[in-house]
């Protein structure tokens, strides 16, 4: 009989919830690997080999928000430029973006970033975002405002001298236009995620579906050209595609850190937005790109 060759160990991509990279067999970390990287880095980071340097730096980079090379090669005992190389083939499978002097957690199936920690990170291009995004409003009277830090600041940047009624599934979104504007707030039903104090599952997608909106504003934690937008839990991709379905007009909003970012759940395509609204870190020539798949690529 032939022998069969063995399949490659890789992740088939569902047409829906995306593996967004195949890791190698090293960065599947068992709890015992981690609790060894973990007490050799409490006694000072000796002698630690390249695999448990590569999963401390991950780790700070996630409960941090960022990592600095001359900071971690100080830390861990060796050479920036080893670092550098560290930083090289963690962007490679997918776990940090590289900054200038650094690099940033990238948003995974099984990590994703607080809202406490988006309030304190790019905090001027987003409100300049924010701003940019209300300016598009036209005559719509009916508004979707997603979850997460940057949606609402555009709440707060709404105007308070014309009739709006806002849907949205935050809860910090909801009681702050309640509380502070004229605007009728609907706060979708359903289970409170305590990362993002939002509201998923089937209630939150059942009122949805029962609106005609407008316009939506809508984030995600990556877009790209080749997979569209995507979050990392299938919960809230599900509420943020039935904001997309019902909306009329769709924008974008997010930092130029989300580009070329891909998470485990795509819930849009970019060709569904008018616009996409962003800061001035994305290159004119990439802006360029996303222009070609549709929607106008605003940069502030």
């Amino acid at each position: 009989m032939a022998t069969v060759p063995k399949r490659a160990e890789t992740h088939r991509i569902s047409p829906v919830c995306d593996g967004d990279h195949t890791f190698p067999r090293c960065y599947k970390w068992s709890t015992a690997a981690a609790h060894k990287a973990n007490a050799r880095w409490a006694a000072g980071g000796v002698n630690v080999n390249a695999e448990e340097r590569q999963h401390q730096i991950v780790a700070l980079a996630r409960r941090h928000g960022e990592v600095d090379v001359a900071k971690l090669a100080a830390e861990l005992t060796v050479s920036a430029e080893t670092i550098r190389r560290d930083l090289r083939l963690l962007e490679k499978h997918g776990l940090l973006r590289r900054t200038h002097g650094g690099a940033y957690p990238v948003e995974t199936a099984k990590f994703e970033t607080d809202l406490a920690m988006r309030t304190t990170r790019g905090v001027p291009e987003k409100r300049r975002i924010a701003a940019a995004a209300v300016a598009l409003l036209g005559d719509a009277e009916t508004i979707f405002i997603d979850e997460g830090f940057t949606p609402q600041l555009i709440a707060e940047a709404l105007p308070t001298d014309r009739p709006l009624t806002v849907v949205t599934a935050s809860l910090n979104t909801a009681a702050w236009l309640s509380t502070s504007t004229p605007a009728t707030v609907l706060l979708l039903g359903g289970r409170v995620r305590g990362r993002t104090l939002a509201t998923v599952d089937h209630w939150a997608s059942g009122m949805l579906a029962g609106f005609v909106i407008d316009l939506a504003f809508v984030g995600a934690n990556g877009i790209s050209r080749e997979v569209g937008l995507t979050t990392p839990d299938p919960a809230v991709a599900d509420v943020k595609a039935h904001a997309v379905r019902a909306a009329r007009r769709r924008i974008f909003v997010g930092i130029h850190t989300k580009f070329g970012v891909r998470t485990f759940c795509r819930f849009a395509e970019i060709s569904d937005f008018e616009s996409l609204v962003t800061d001035t870190g994305l290159p004119a020539s990439e802006a360029h790109r996303y222009s070609r798949l549709g929607p106008q690529v605003i940069r502030v």
